[in-house]
């Protein structure tokens, strides 16, 4: 029997999706605007679409403007603050050690969610989908490591700046999904859209203040490529929104299980559009990772 609740799996998927298509773009970005420009794309051409969103959102749903409580703000902040260290920490770690190592850790987000939601928000996770989590975390590590790739593990900098950037992107999330439930008297779909509103707010004016404190000519290169910084940020917005609803649904760390999805569509692009054959240990994993992910939305 169909519910709203039950949103929360679409939701993610778009998400995921949406995601990877934004991925793909910045990547295309970091090349001459740098990894931090190409980073505040997401949130300085992102914050006008998420107020578009907002408008359209209001009108459709016929909600009044929310007025949120006081604990909205130090949520807010959590995870808007929390995604801008998180990003930081993973390029460091990414400097540090390959990439698919660093990917290894930061996959442990998952895991770590459901720690951080259950202390901080009080988010119940039943047996099963403790386990669901497990497994598709483990699919990812082990679709993500290479043949004398685990060497990386016993180096503690790199393993440090990985876990901890897991920790502090679980820590968005959860942050993310304590500002939204804070707001009532109207719909999840507003109290998300606003909550995305202001946390693309934050973030787009921390970082626009550090680029123009340390690198001002960034700042002139980013709007000098407007073109395609205008779709990527519309793309990072329109992820952004749909990751928003469905923490406005479920606890996060059914969301950020879930969207290990994603590591499925970046390998069926390597599969079937850059021809790059699967081997038995990523077959493996994706095993894995569709096992966990089907427990959990089963349970």
């Amino acid at each position: 029997m169909f519910s709203i609740a039950s949103l929360w799996i679409p939701f993610t998927i778009t998400a995921a999706l949406a995601q990877v298509a934004r991925n793909a773009m910045q990547q295309q970005l970091t090349g001459p605007l740098g990894a931090w420009g190409a980073t505040n794309i997401r949130f300085l051409f992102g914050f006008p679409f998420s107020v578009l969103f907002f408008a359209v959102v209001l009108i459709a749903t016929g909600d009044r403007l929310p007025w949120p409580t006081p604990a909205f703000w130090p949520w807010l902040l959590l995870g808007a603050l929390c995604q801008i260290v998180a990003t930081g920490l993973m390029l460091l770690a990414m400097k540090e050690r390959s990439f698919v190592v660093t990917v290894a850790y930061l996959k442990t987000e998952a895991l770590q969610t459901a720690i951080f939601g259950f202390v901080f928000l009080g988010d119940h996770l039943t047996g099963l989908k403790v386990i669901a989590i497990l497994i598709a975390t483990a699919g990812v590590v082990i679709t993500a490591l290479r043949p004398g790739g685990a060497k990386g593990f016993a180096d503690l900098r790199p393993t440090l700046l990985g876990l901890v950037s897991a920790a502090t992107f679980a820590l968005s999330a959860i942050g993310f999904r304590g500002a939204i439930i804070t707001i009532g008297g109207v719909s999840f779909v507003t109290a998300a859209t606003y909550t995305l509103v202001f946390g693309l707010l934050v973030q787009t004016l921390v970082l626009t203040v550090y680029l123009l404190a340390r690198a001002p000519g960034v700042l002139k290169a980013i709007f000098g490529m407007w073109k395609p910084s205008l779709l990527a940020g519309f793309m990072g917005a329109f992820a952004s929104q749909f990751w928003f609803l469905a923490f406005a649904l479920t606890a996060a760390a059914n969301v950020r299980t879930l969207a290990l999805v994603e590591v499925l569509f970046a390998q069926g692009v390597a599969h079937y559009s850059l021809k790059q054959p699967l081997s038995a240990r990523e077959l493996l994993g994706i095993v894995l990772i569709v096992i966990g992910v089907a427990l959990l939305i089963a349970v």
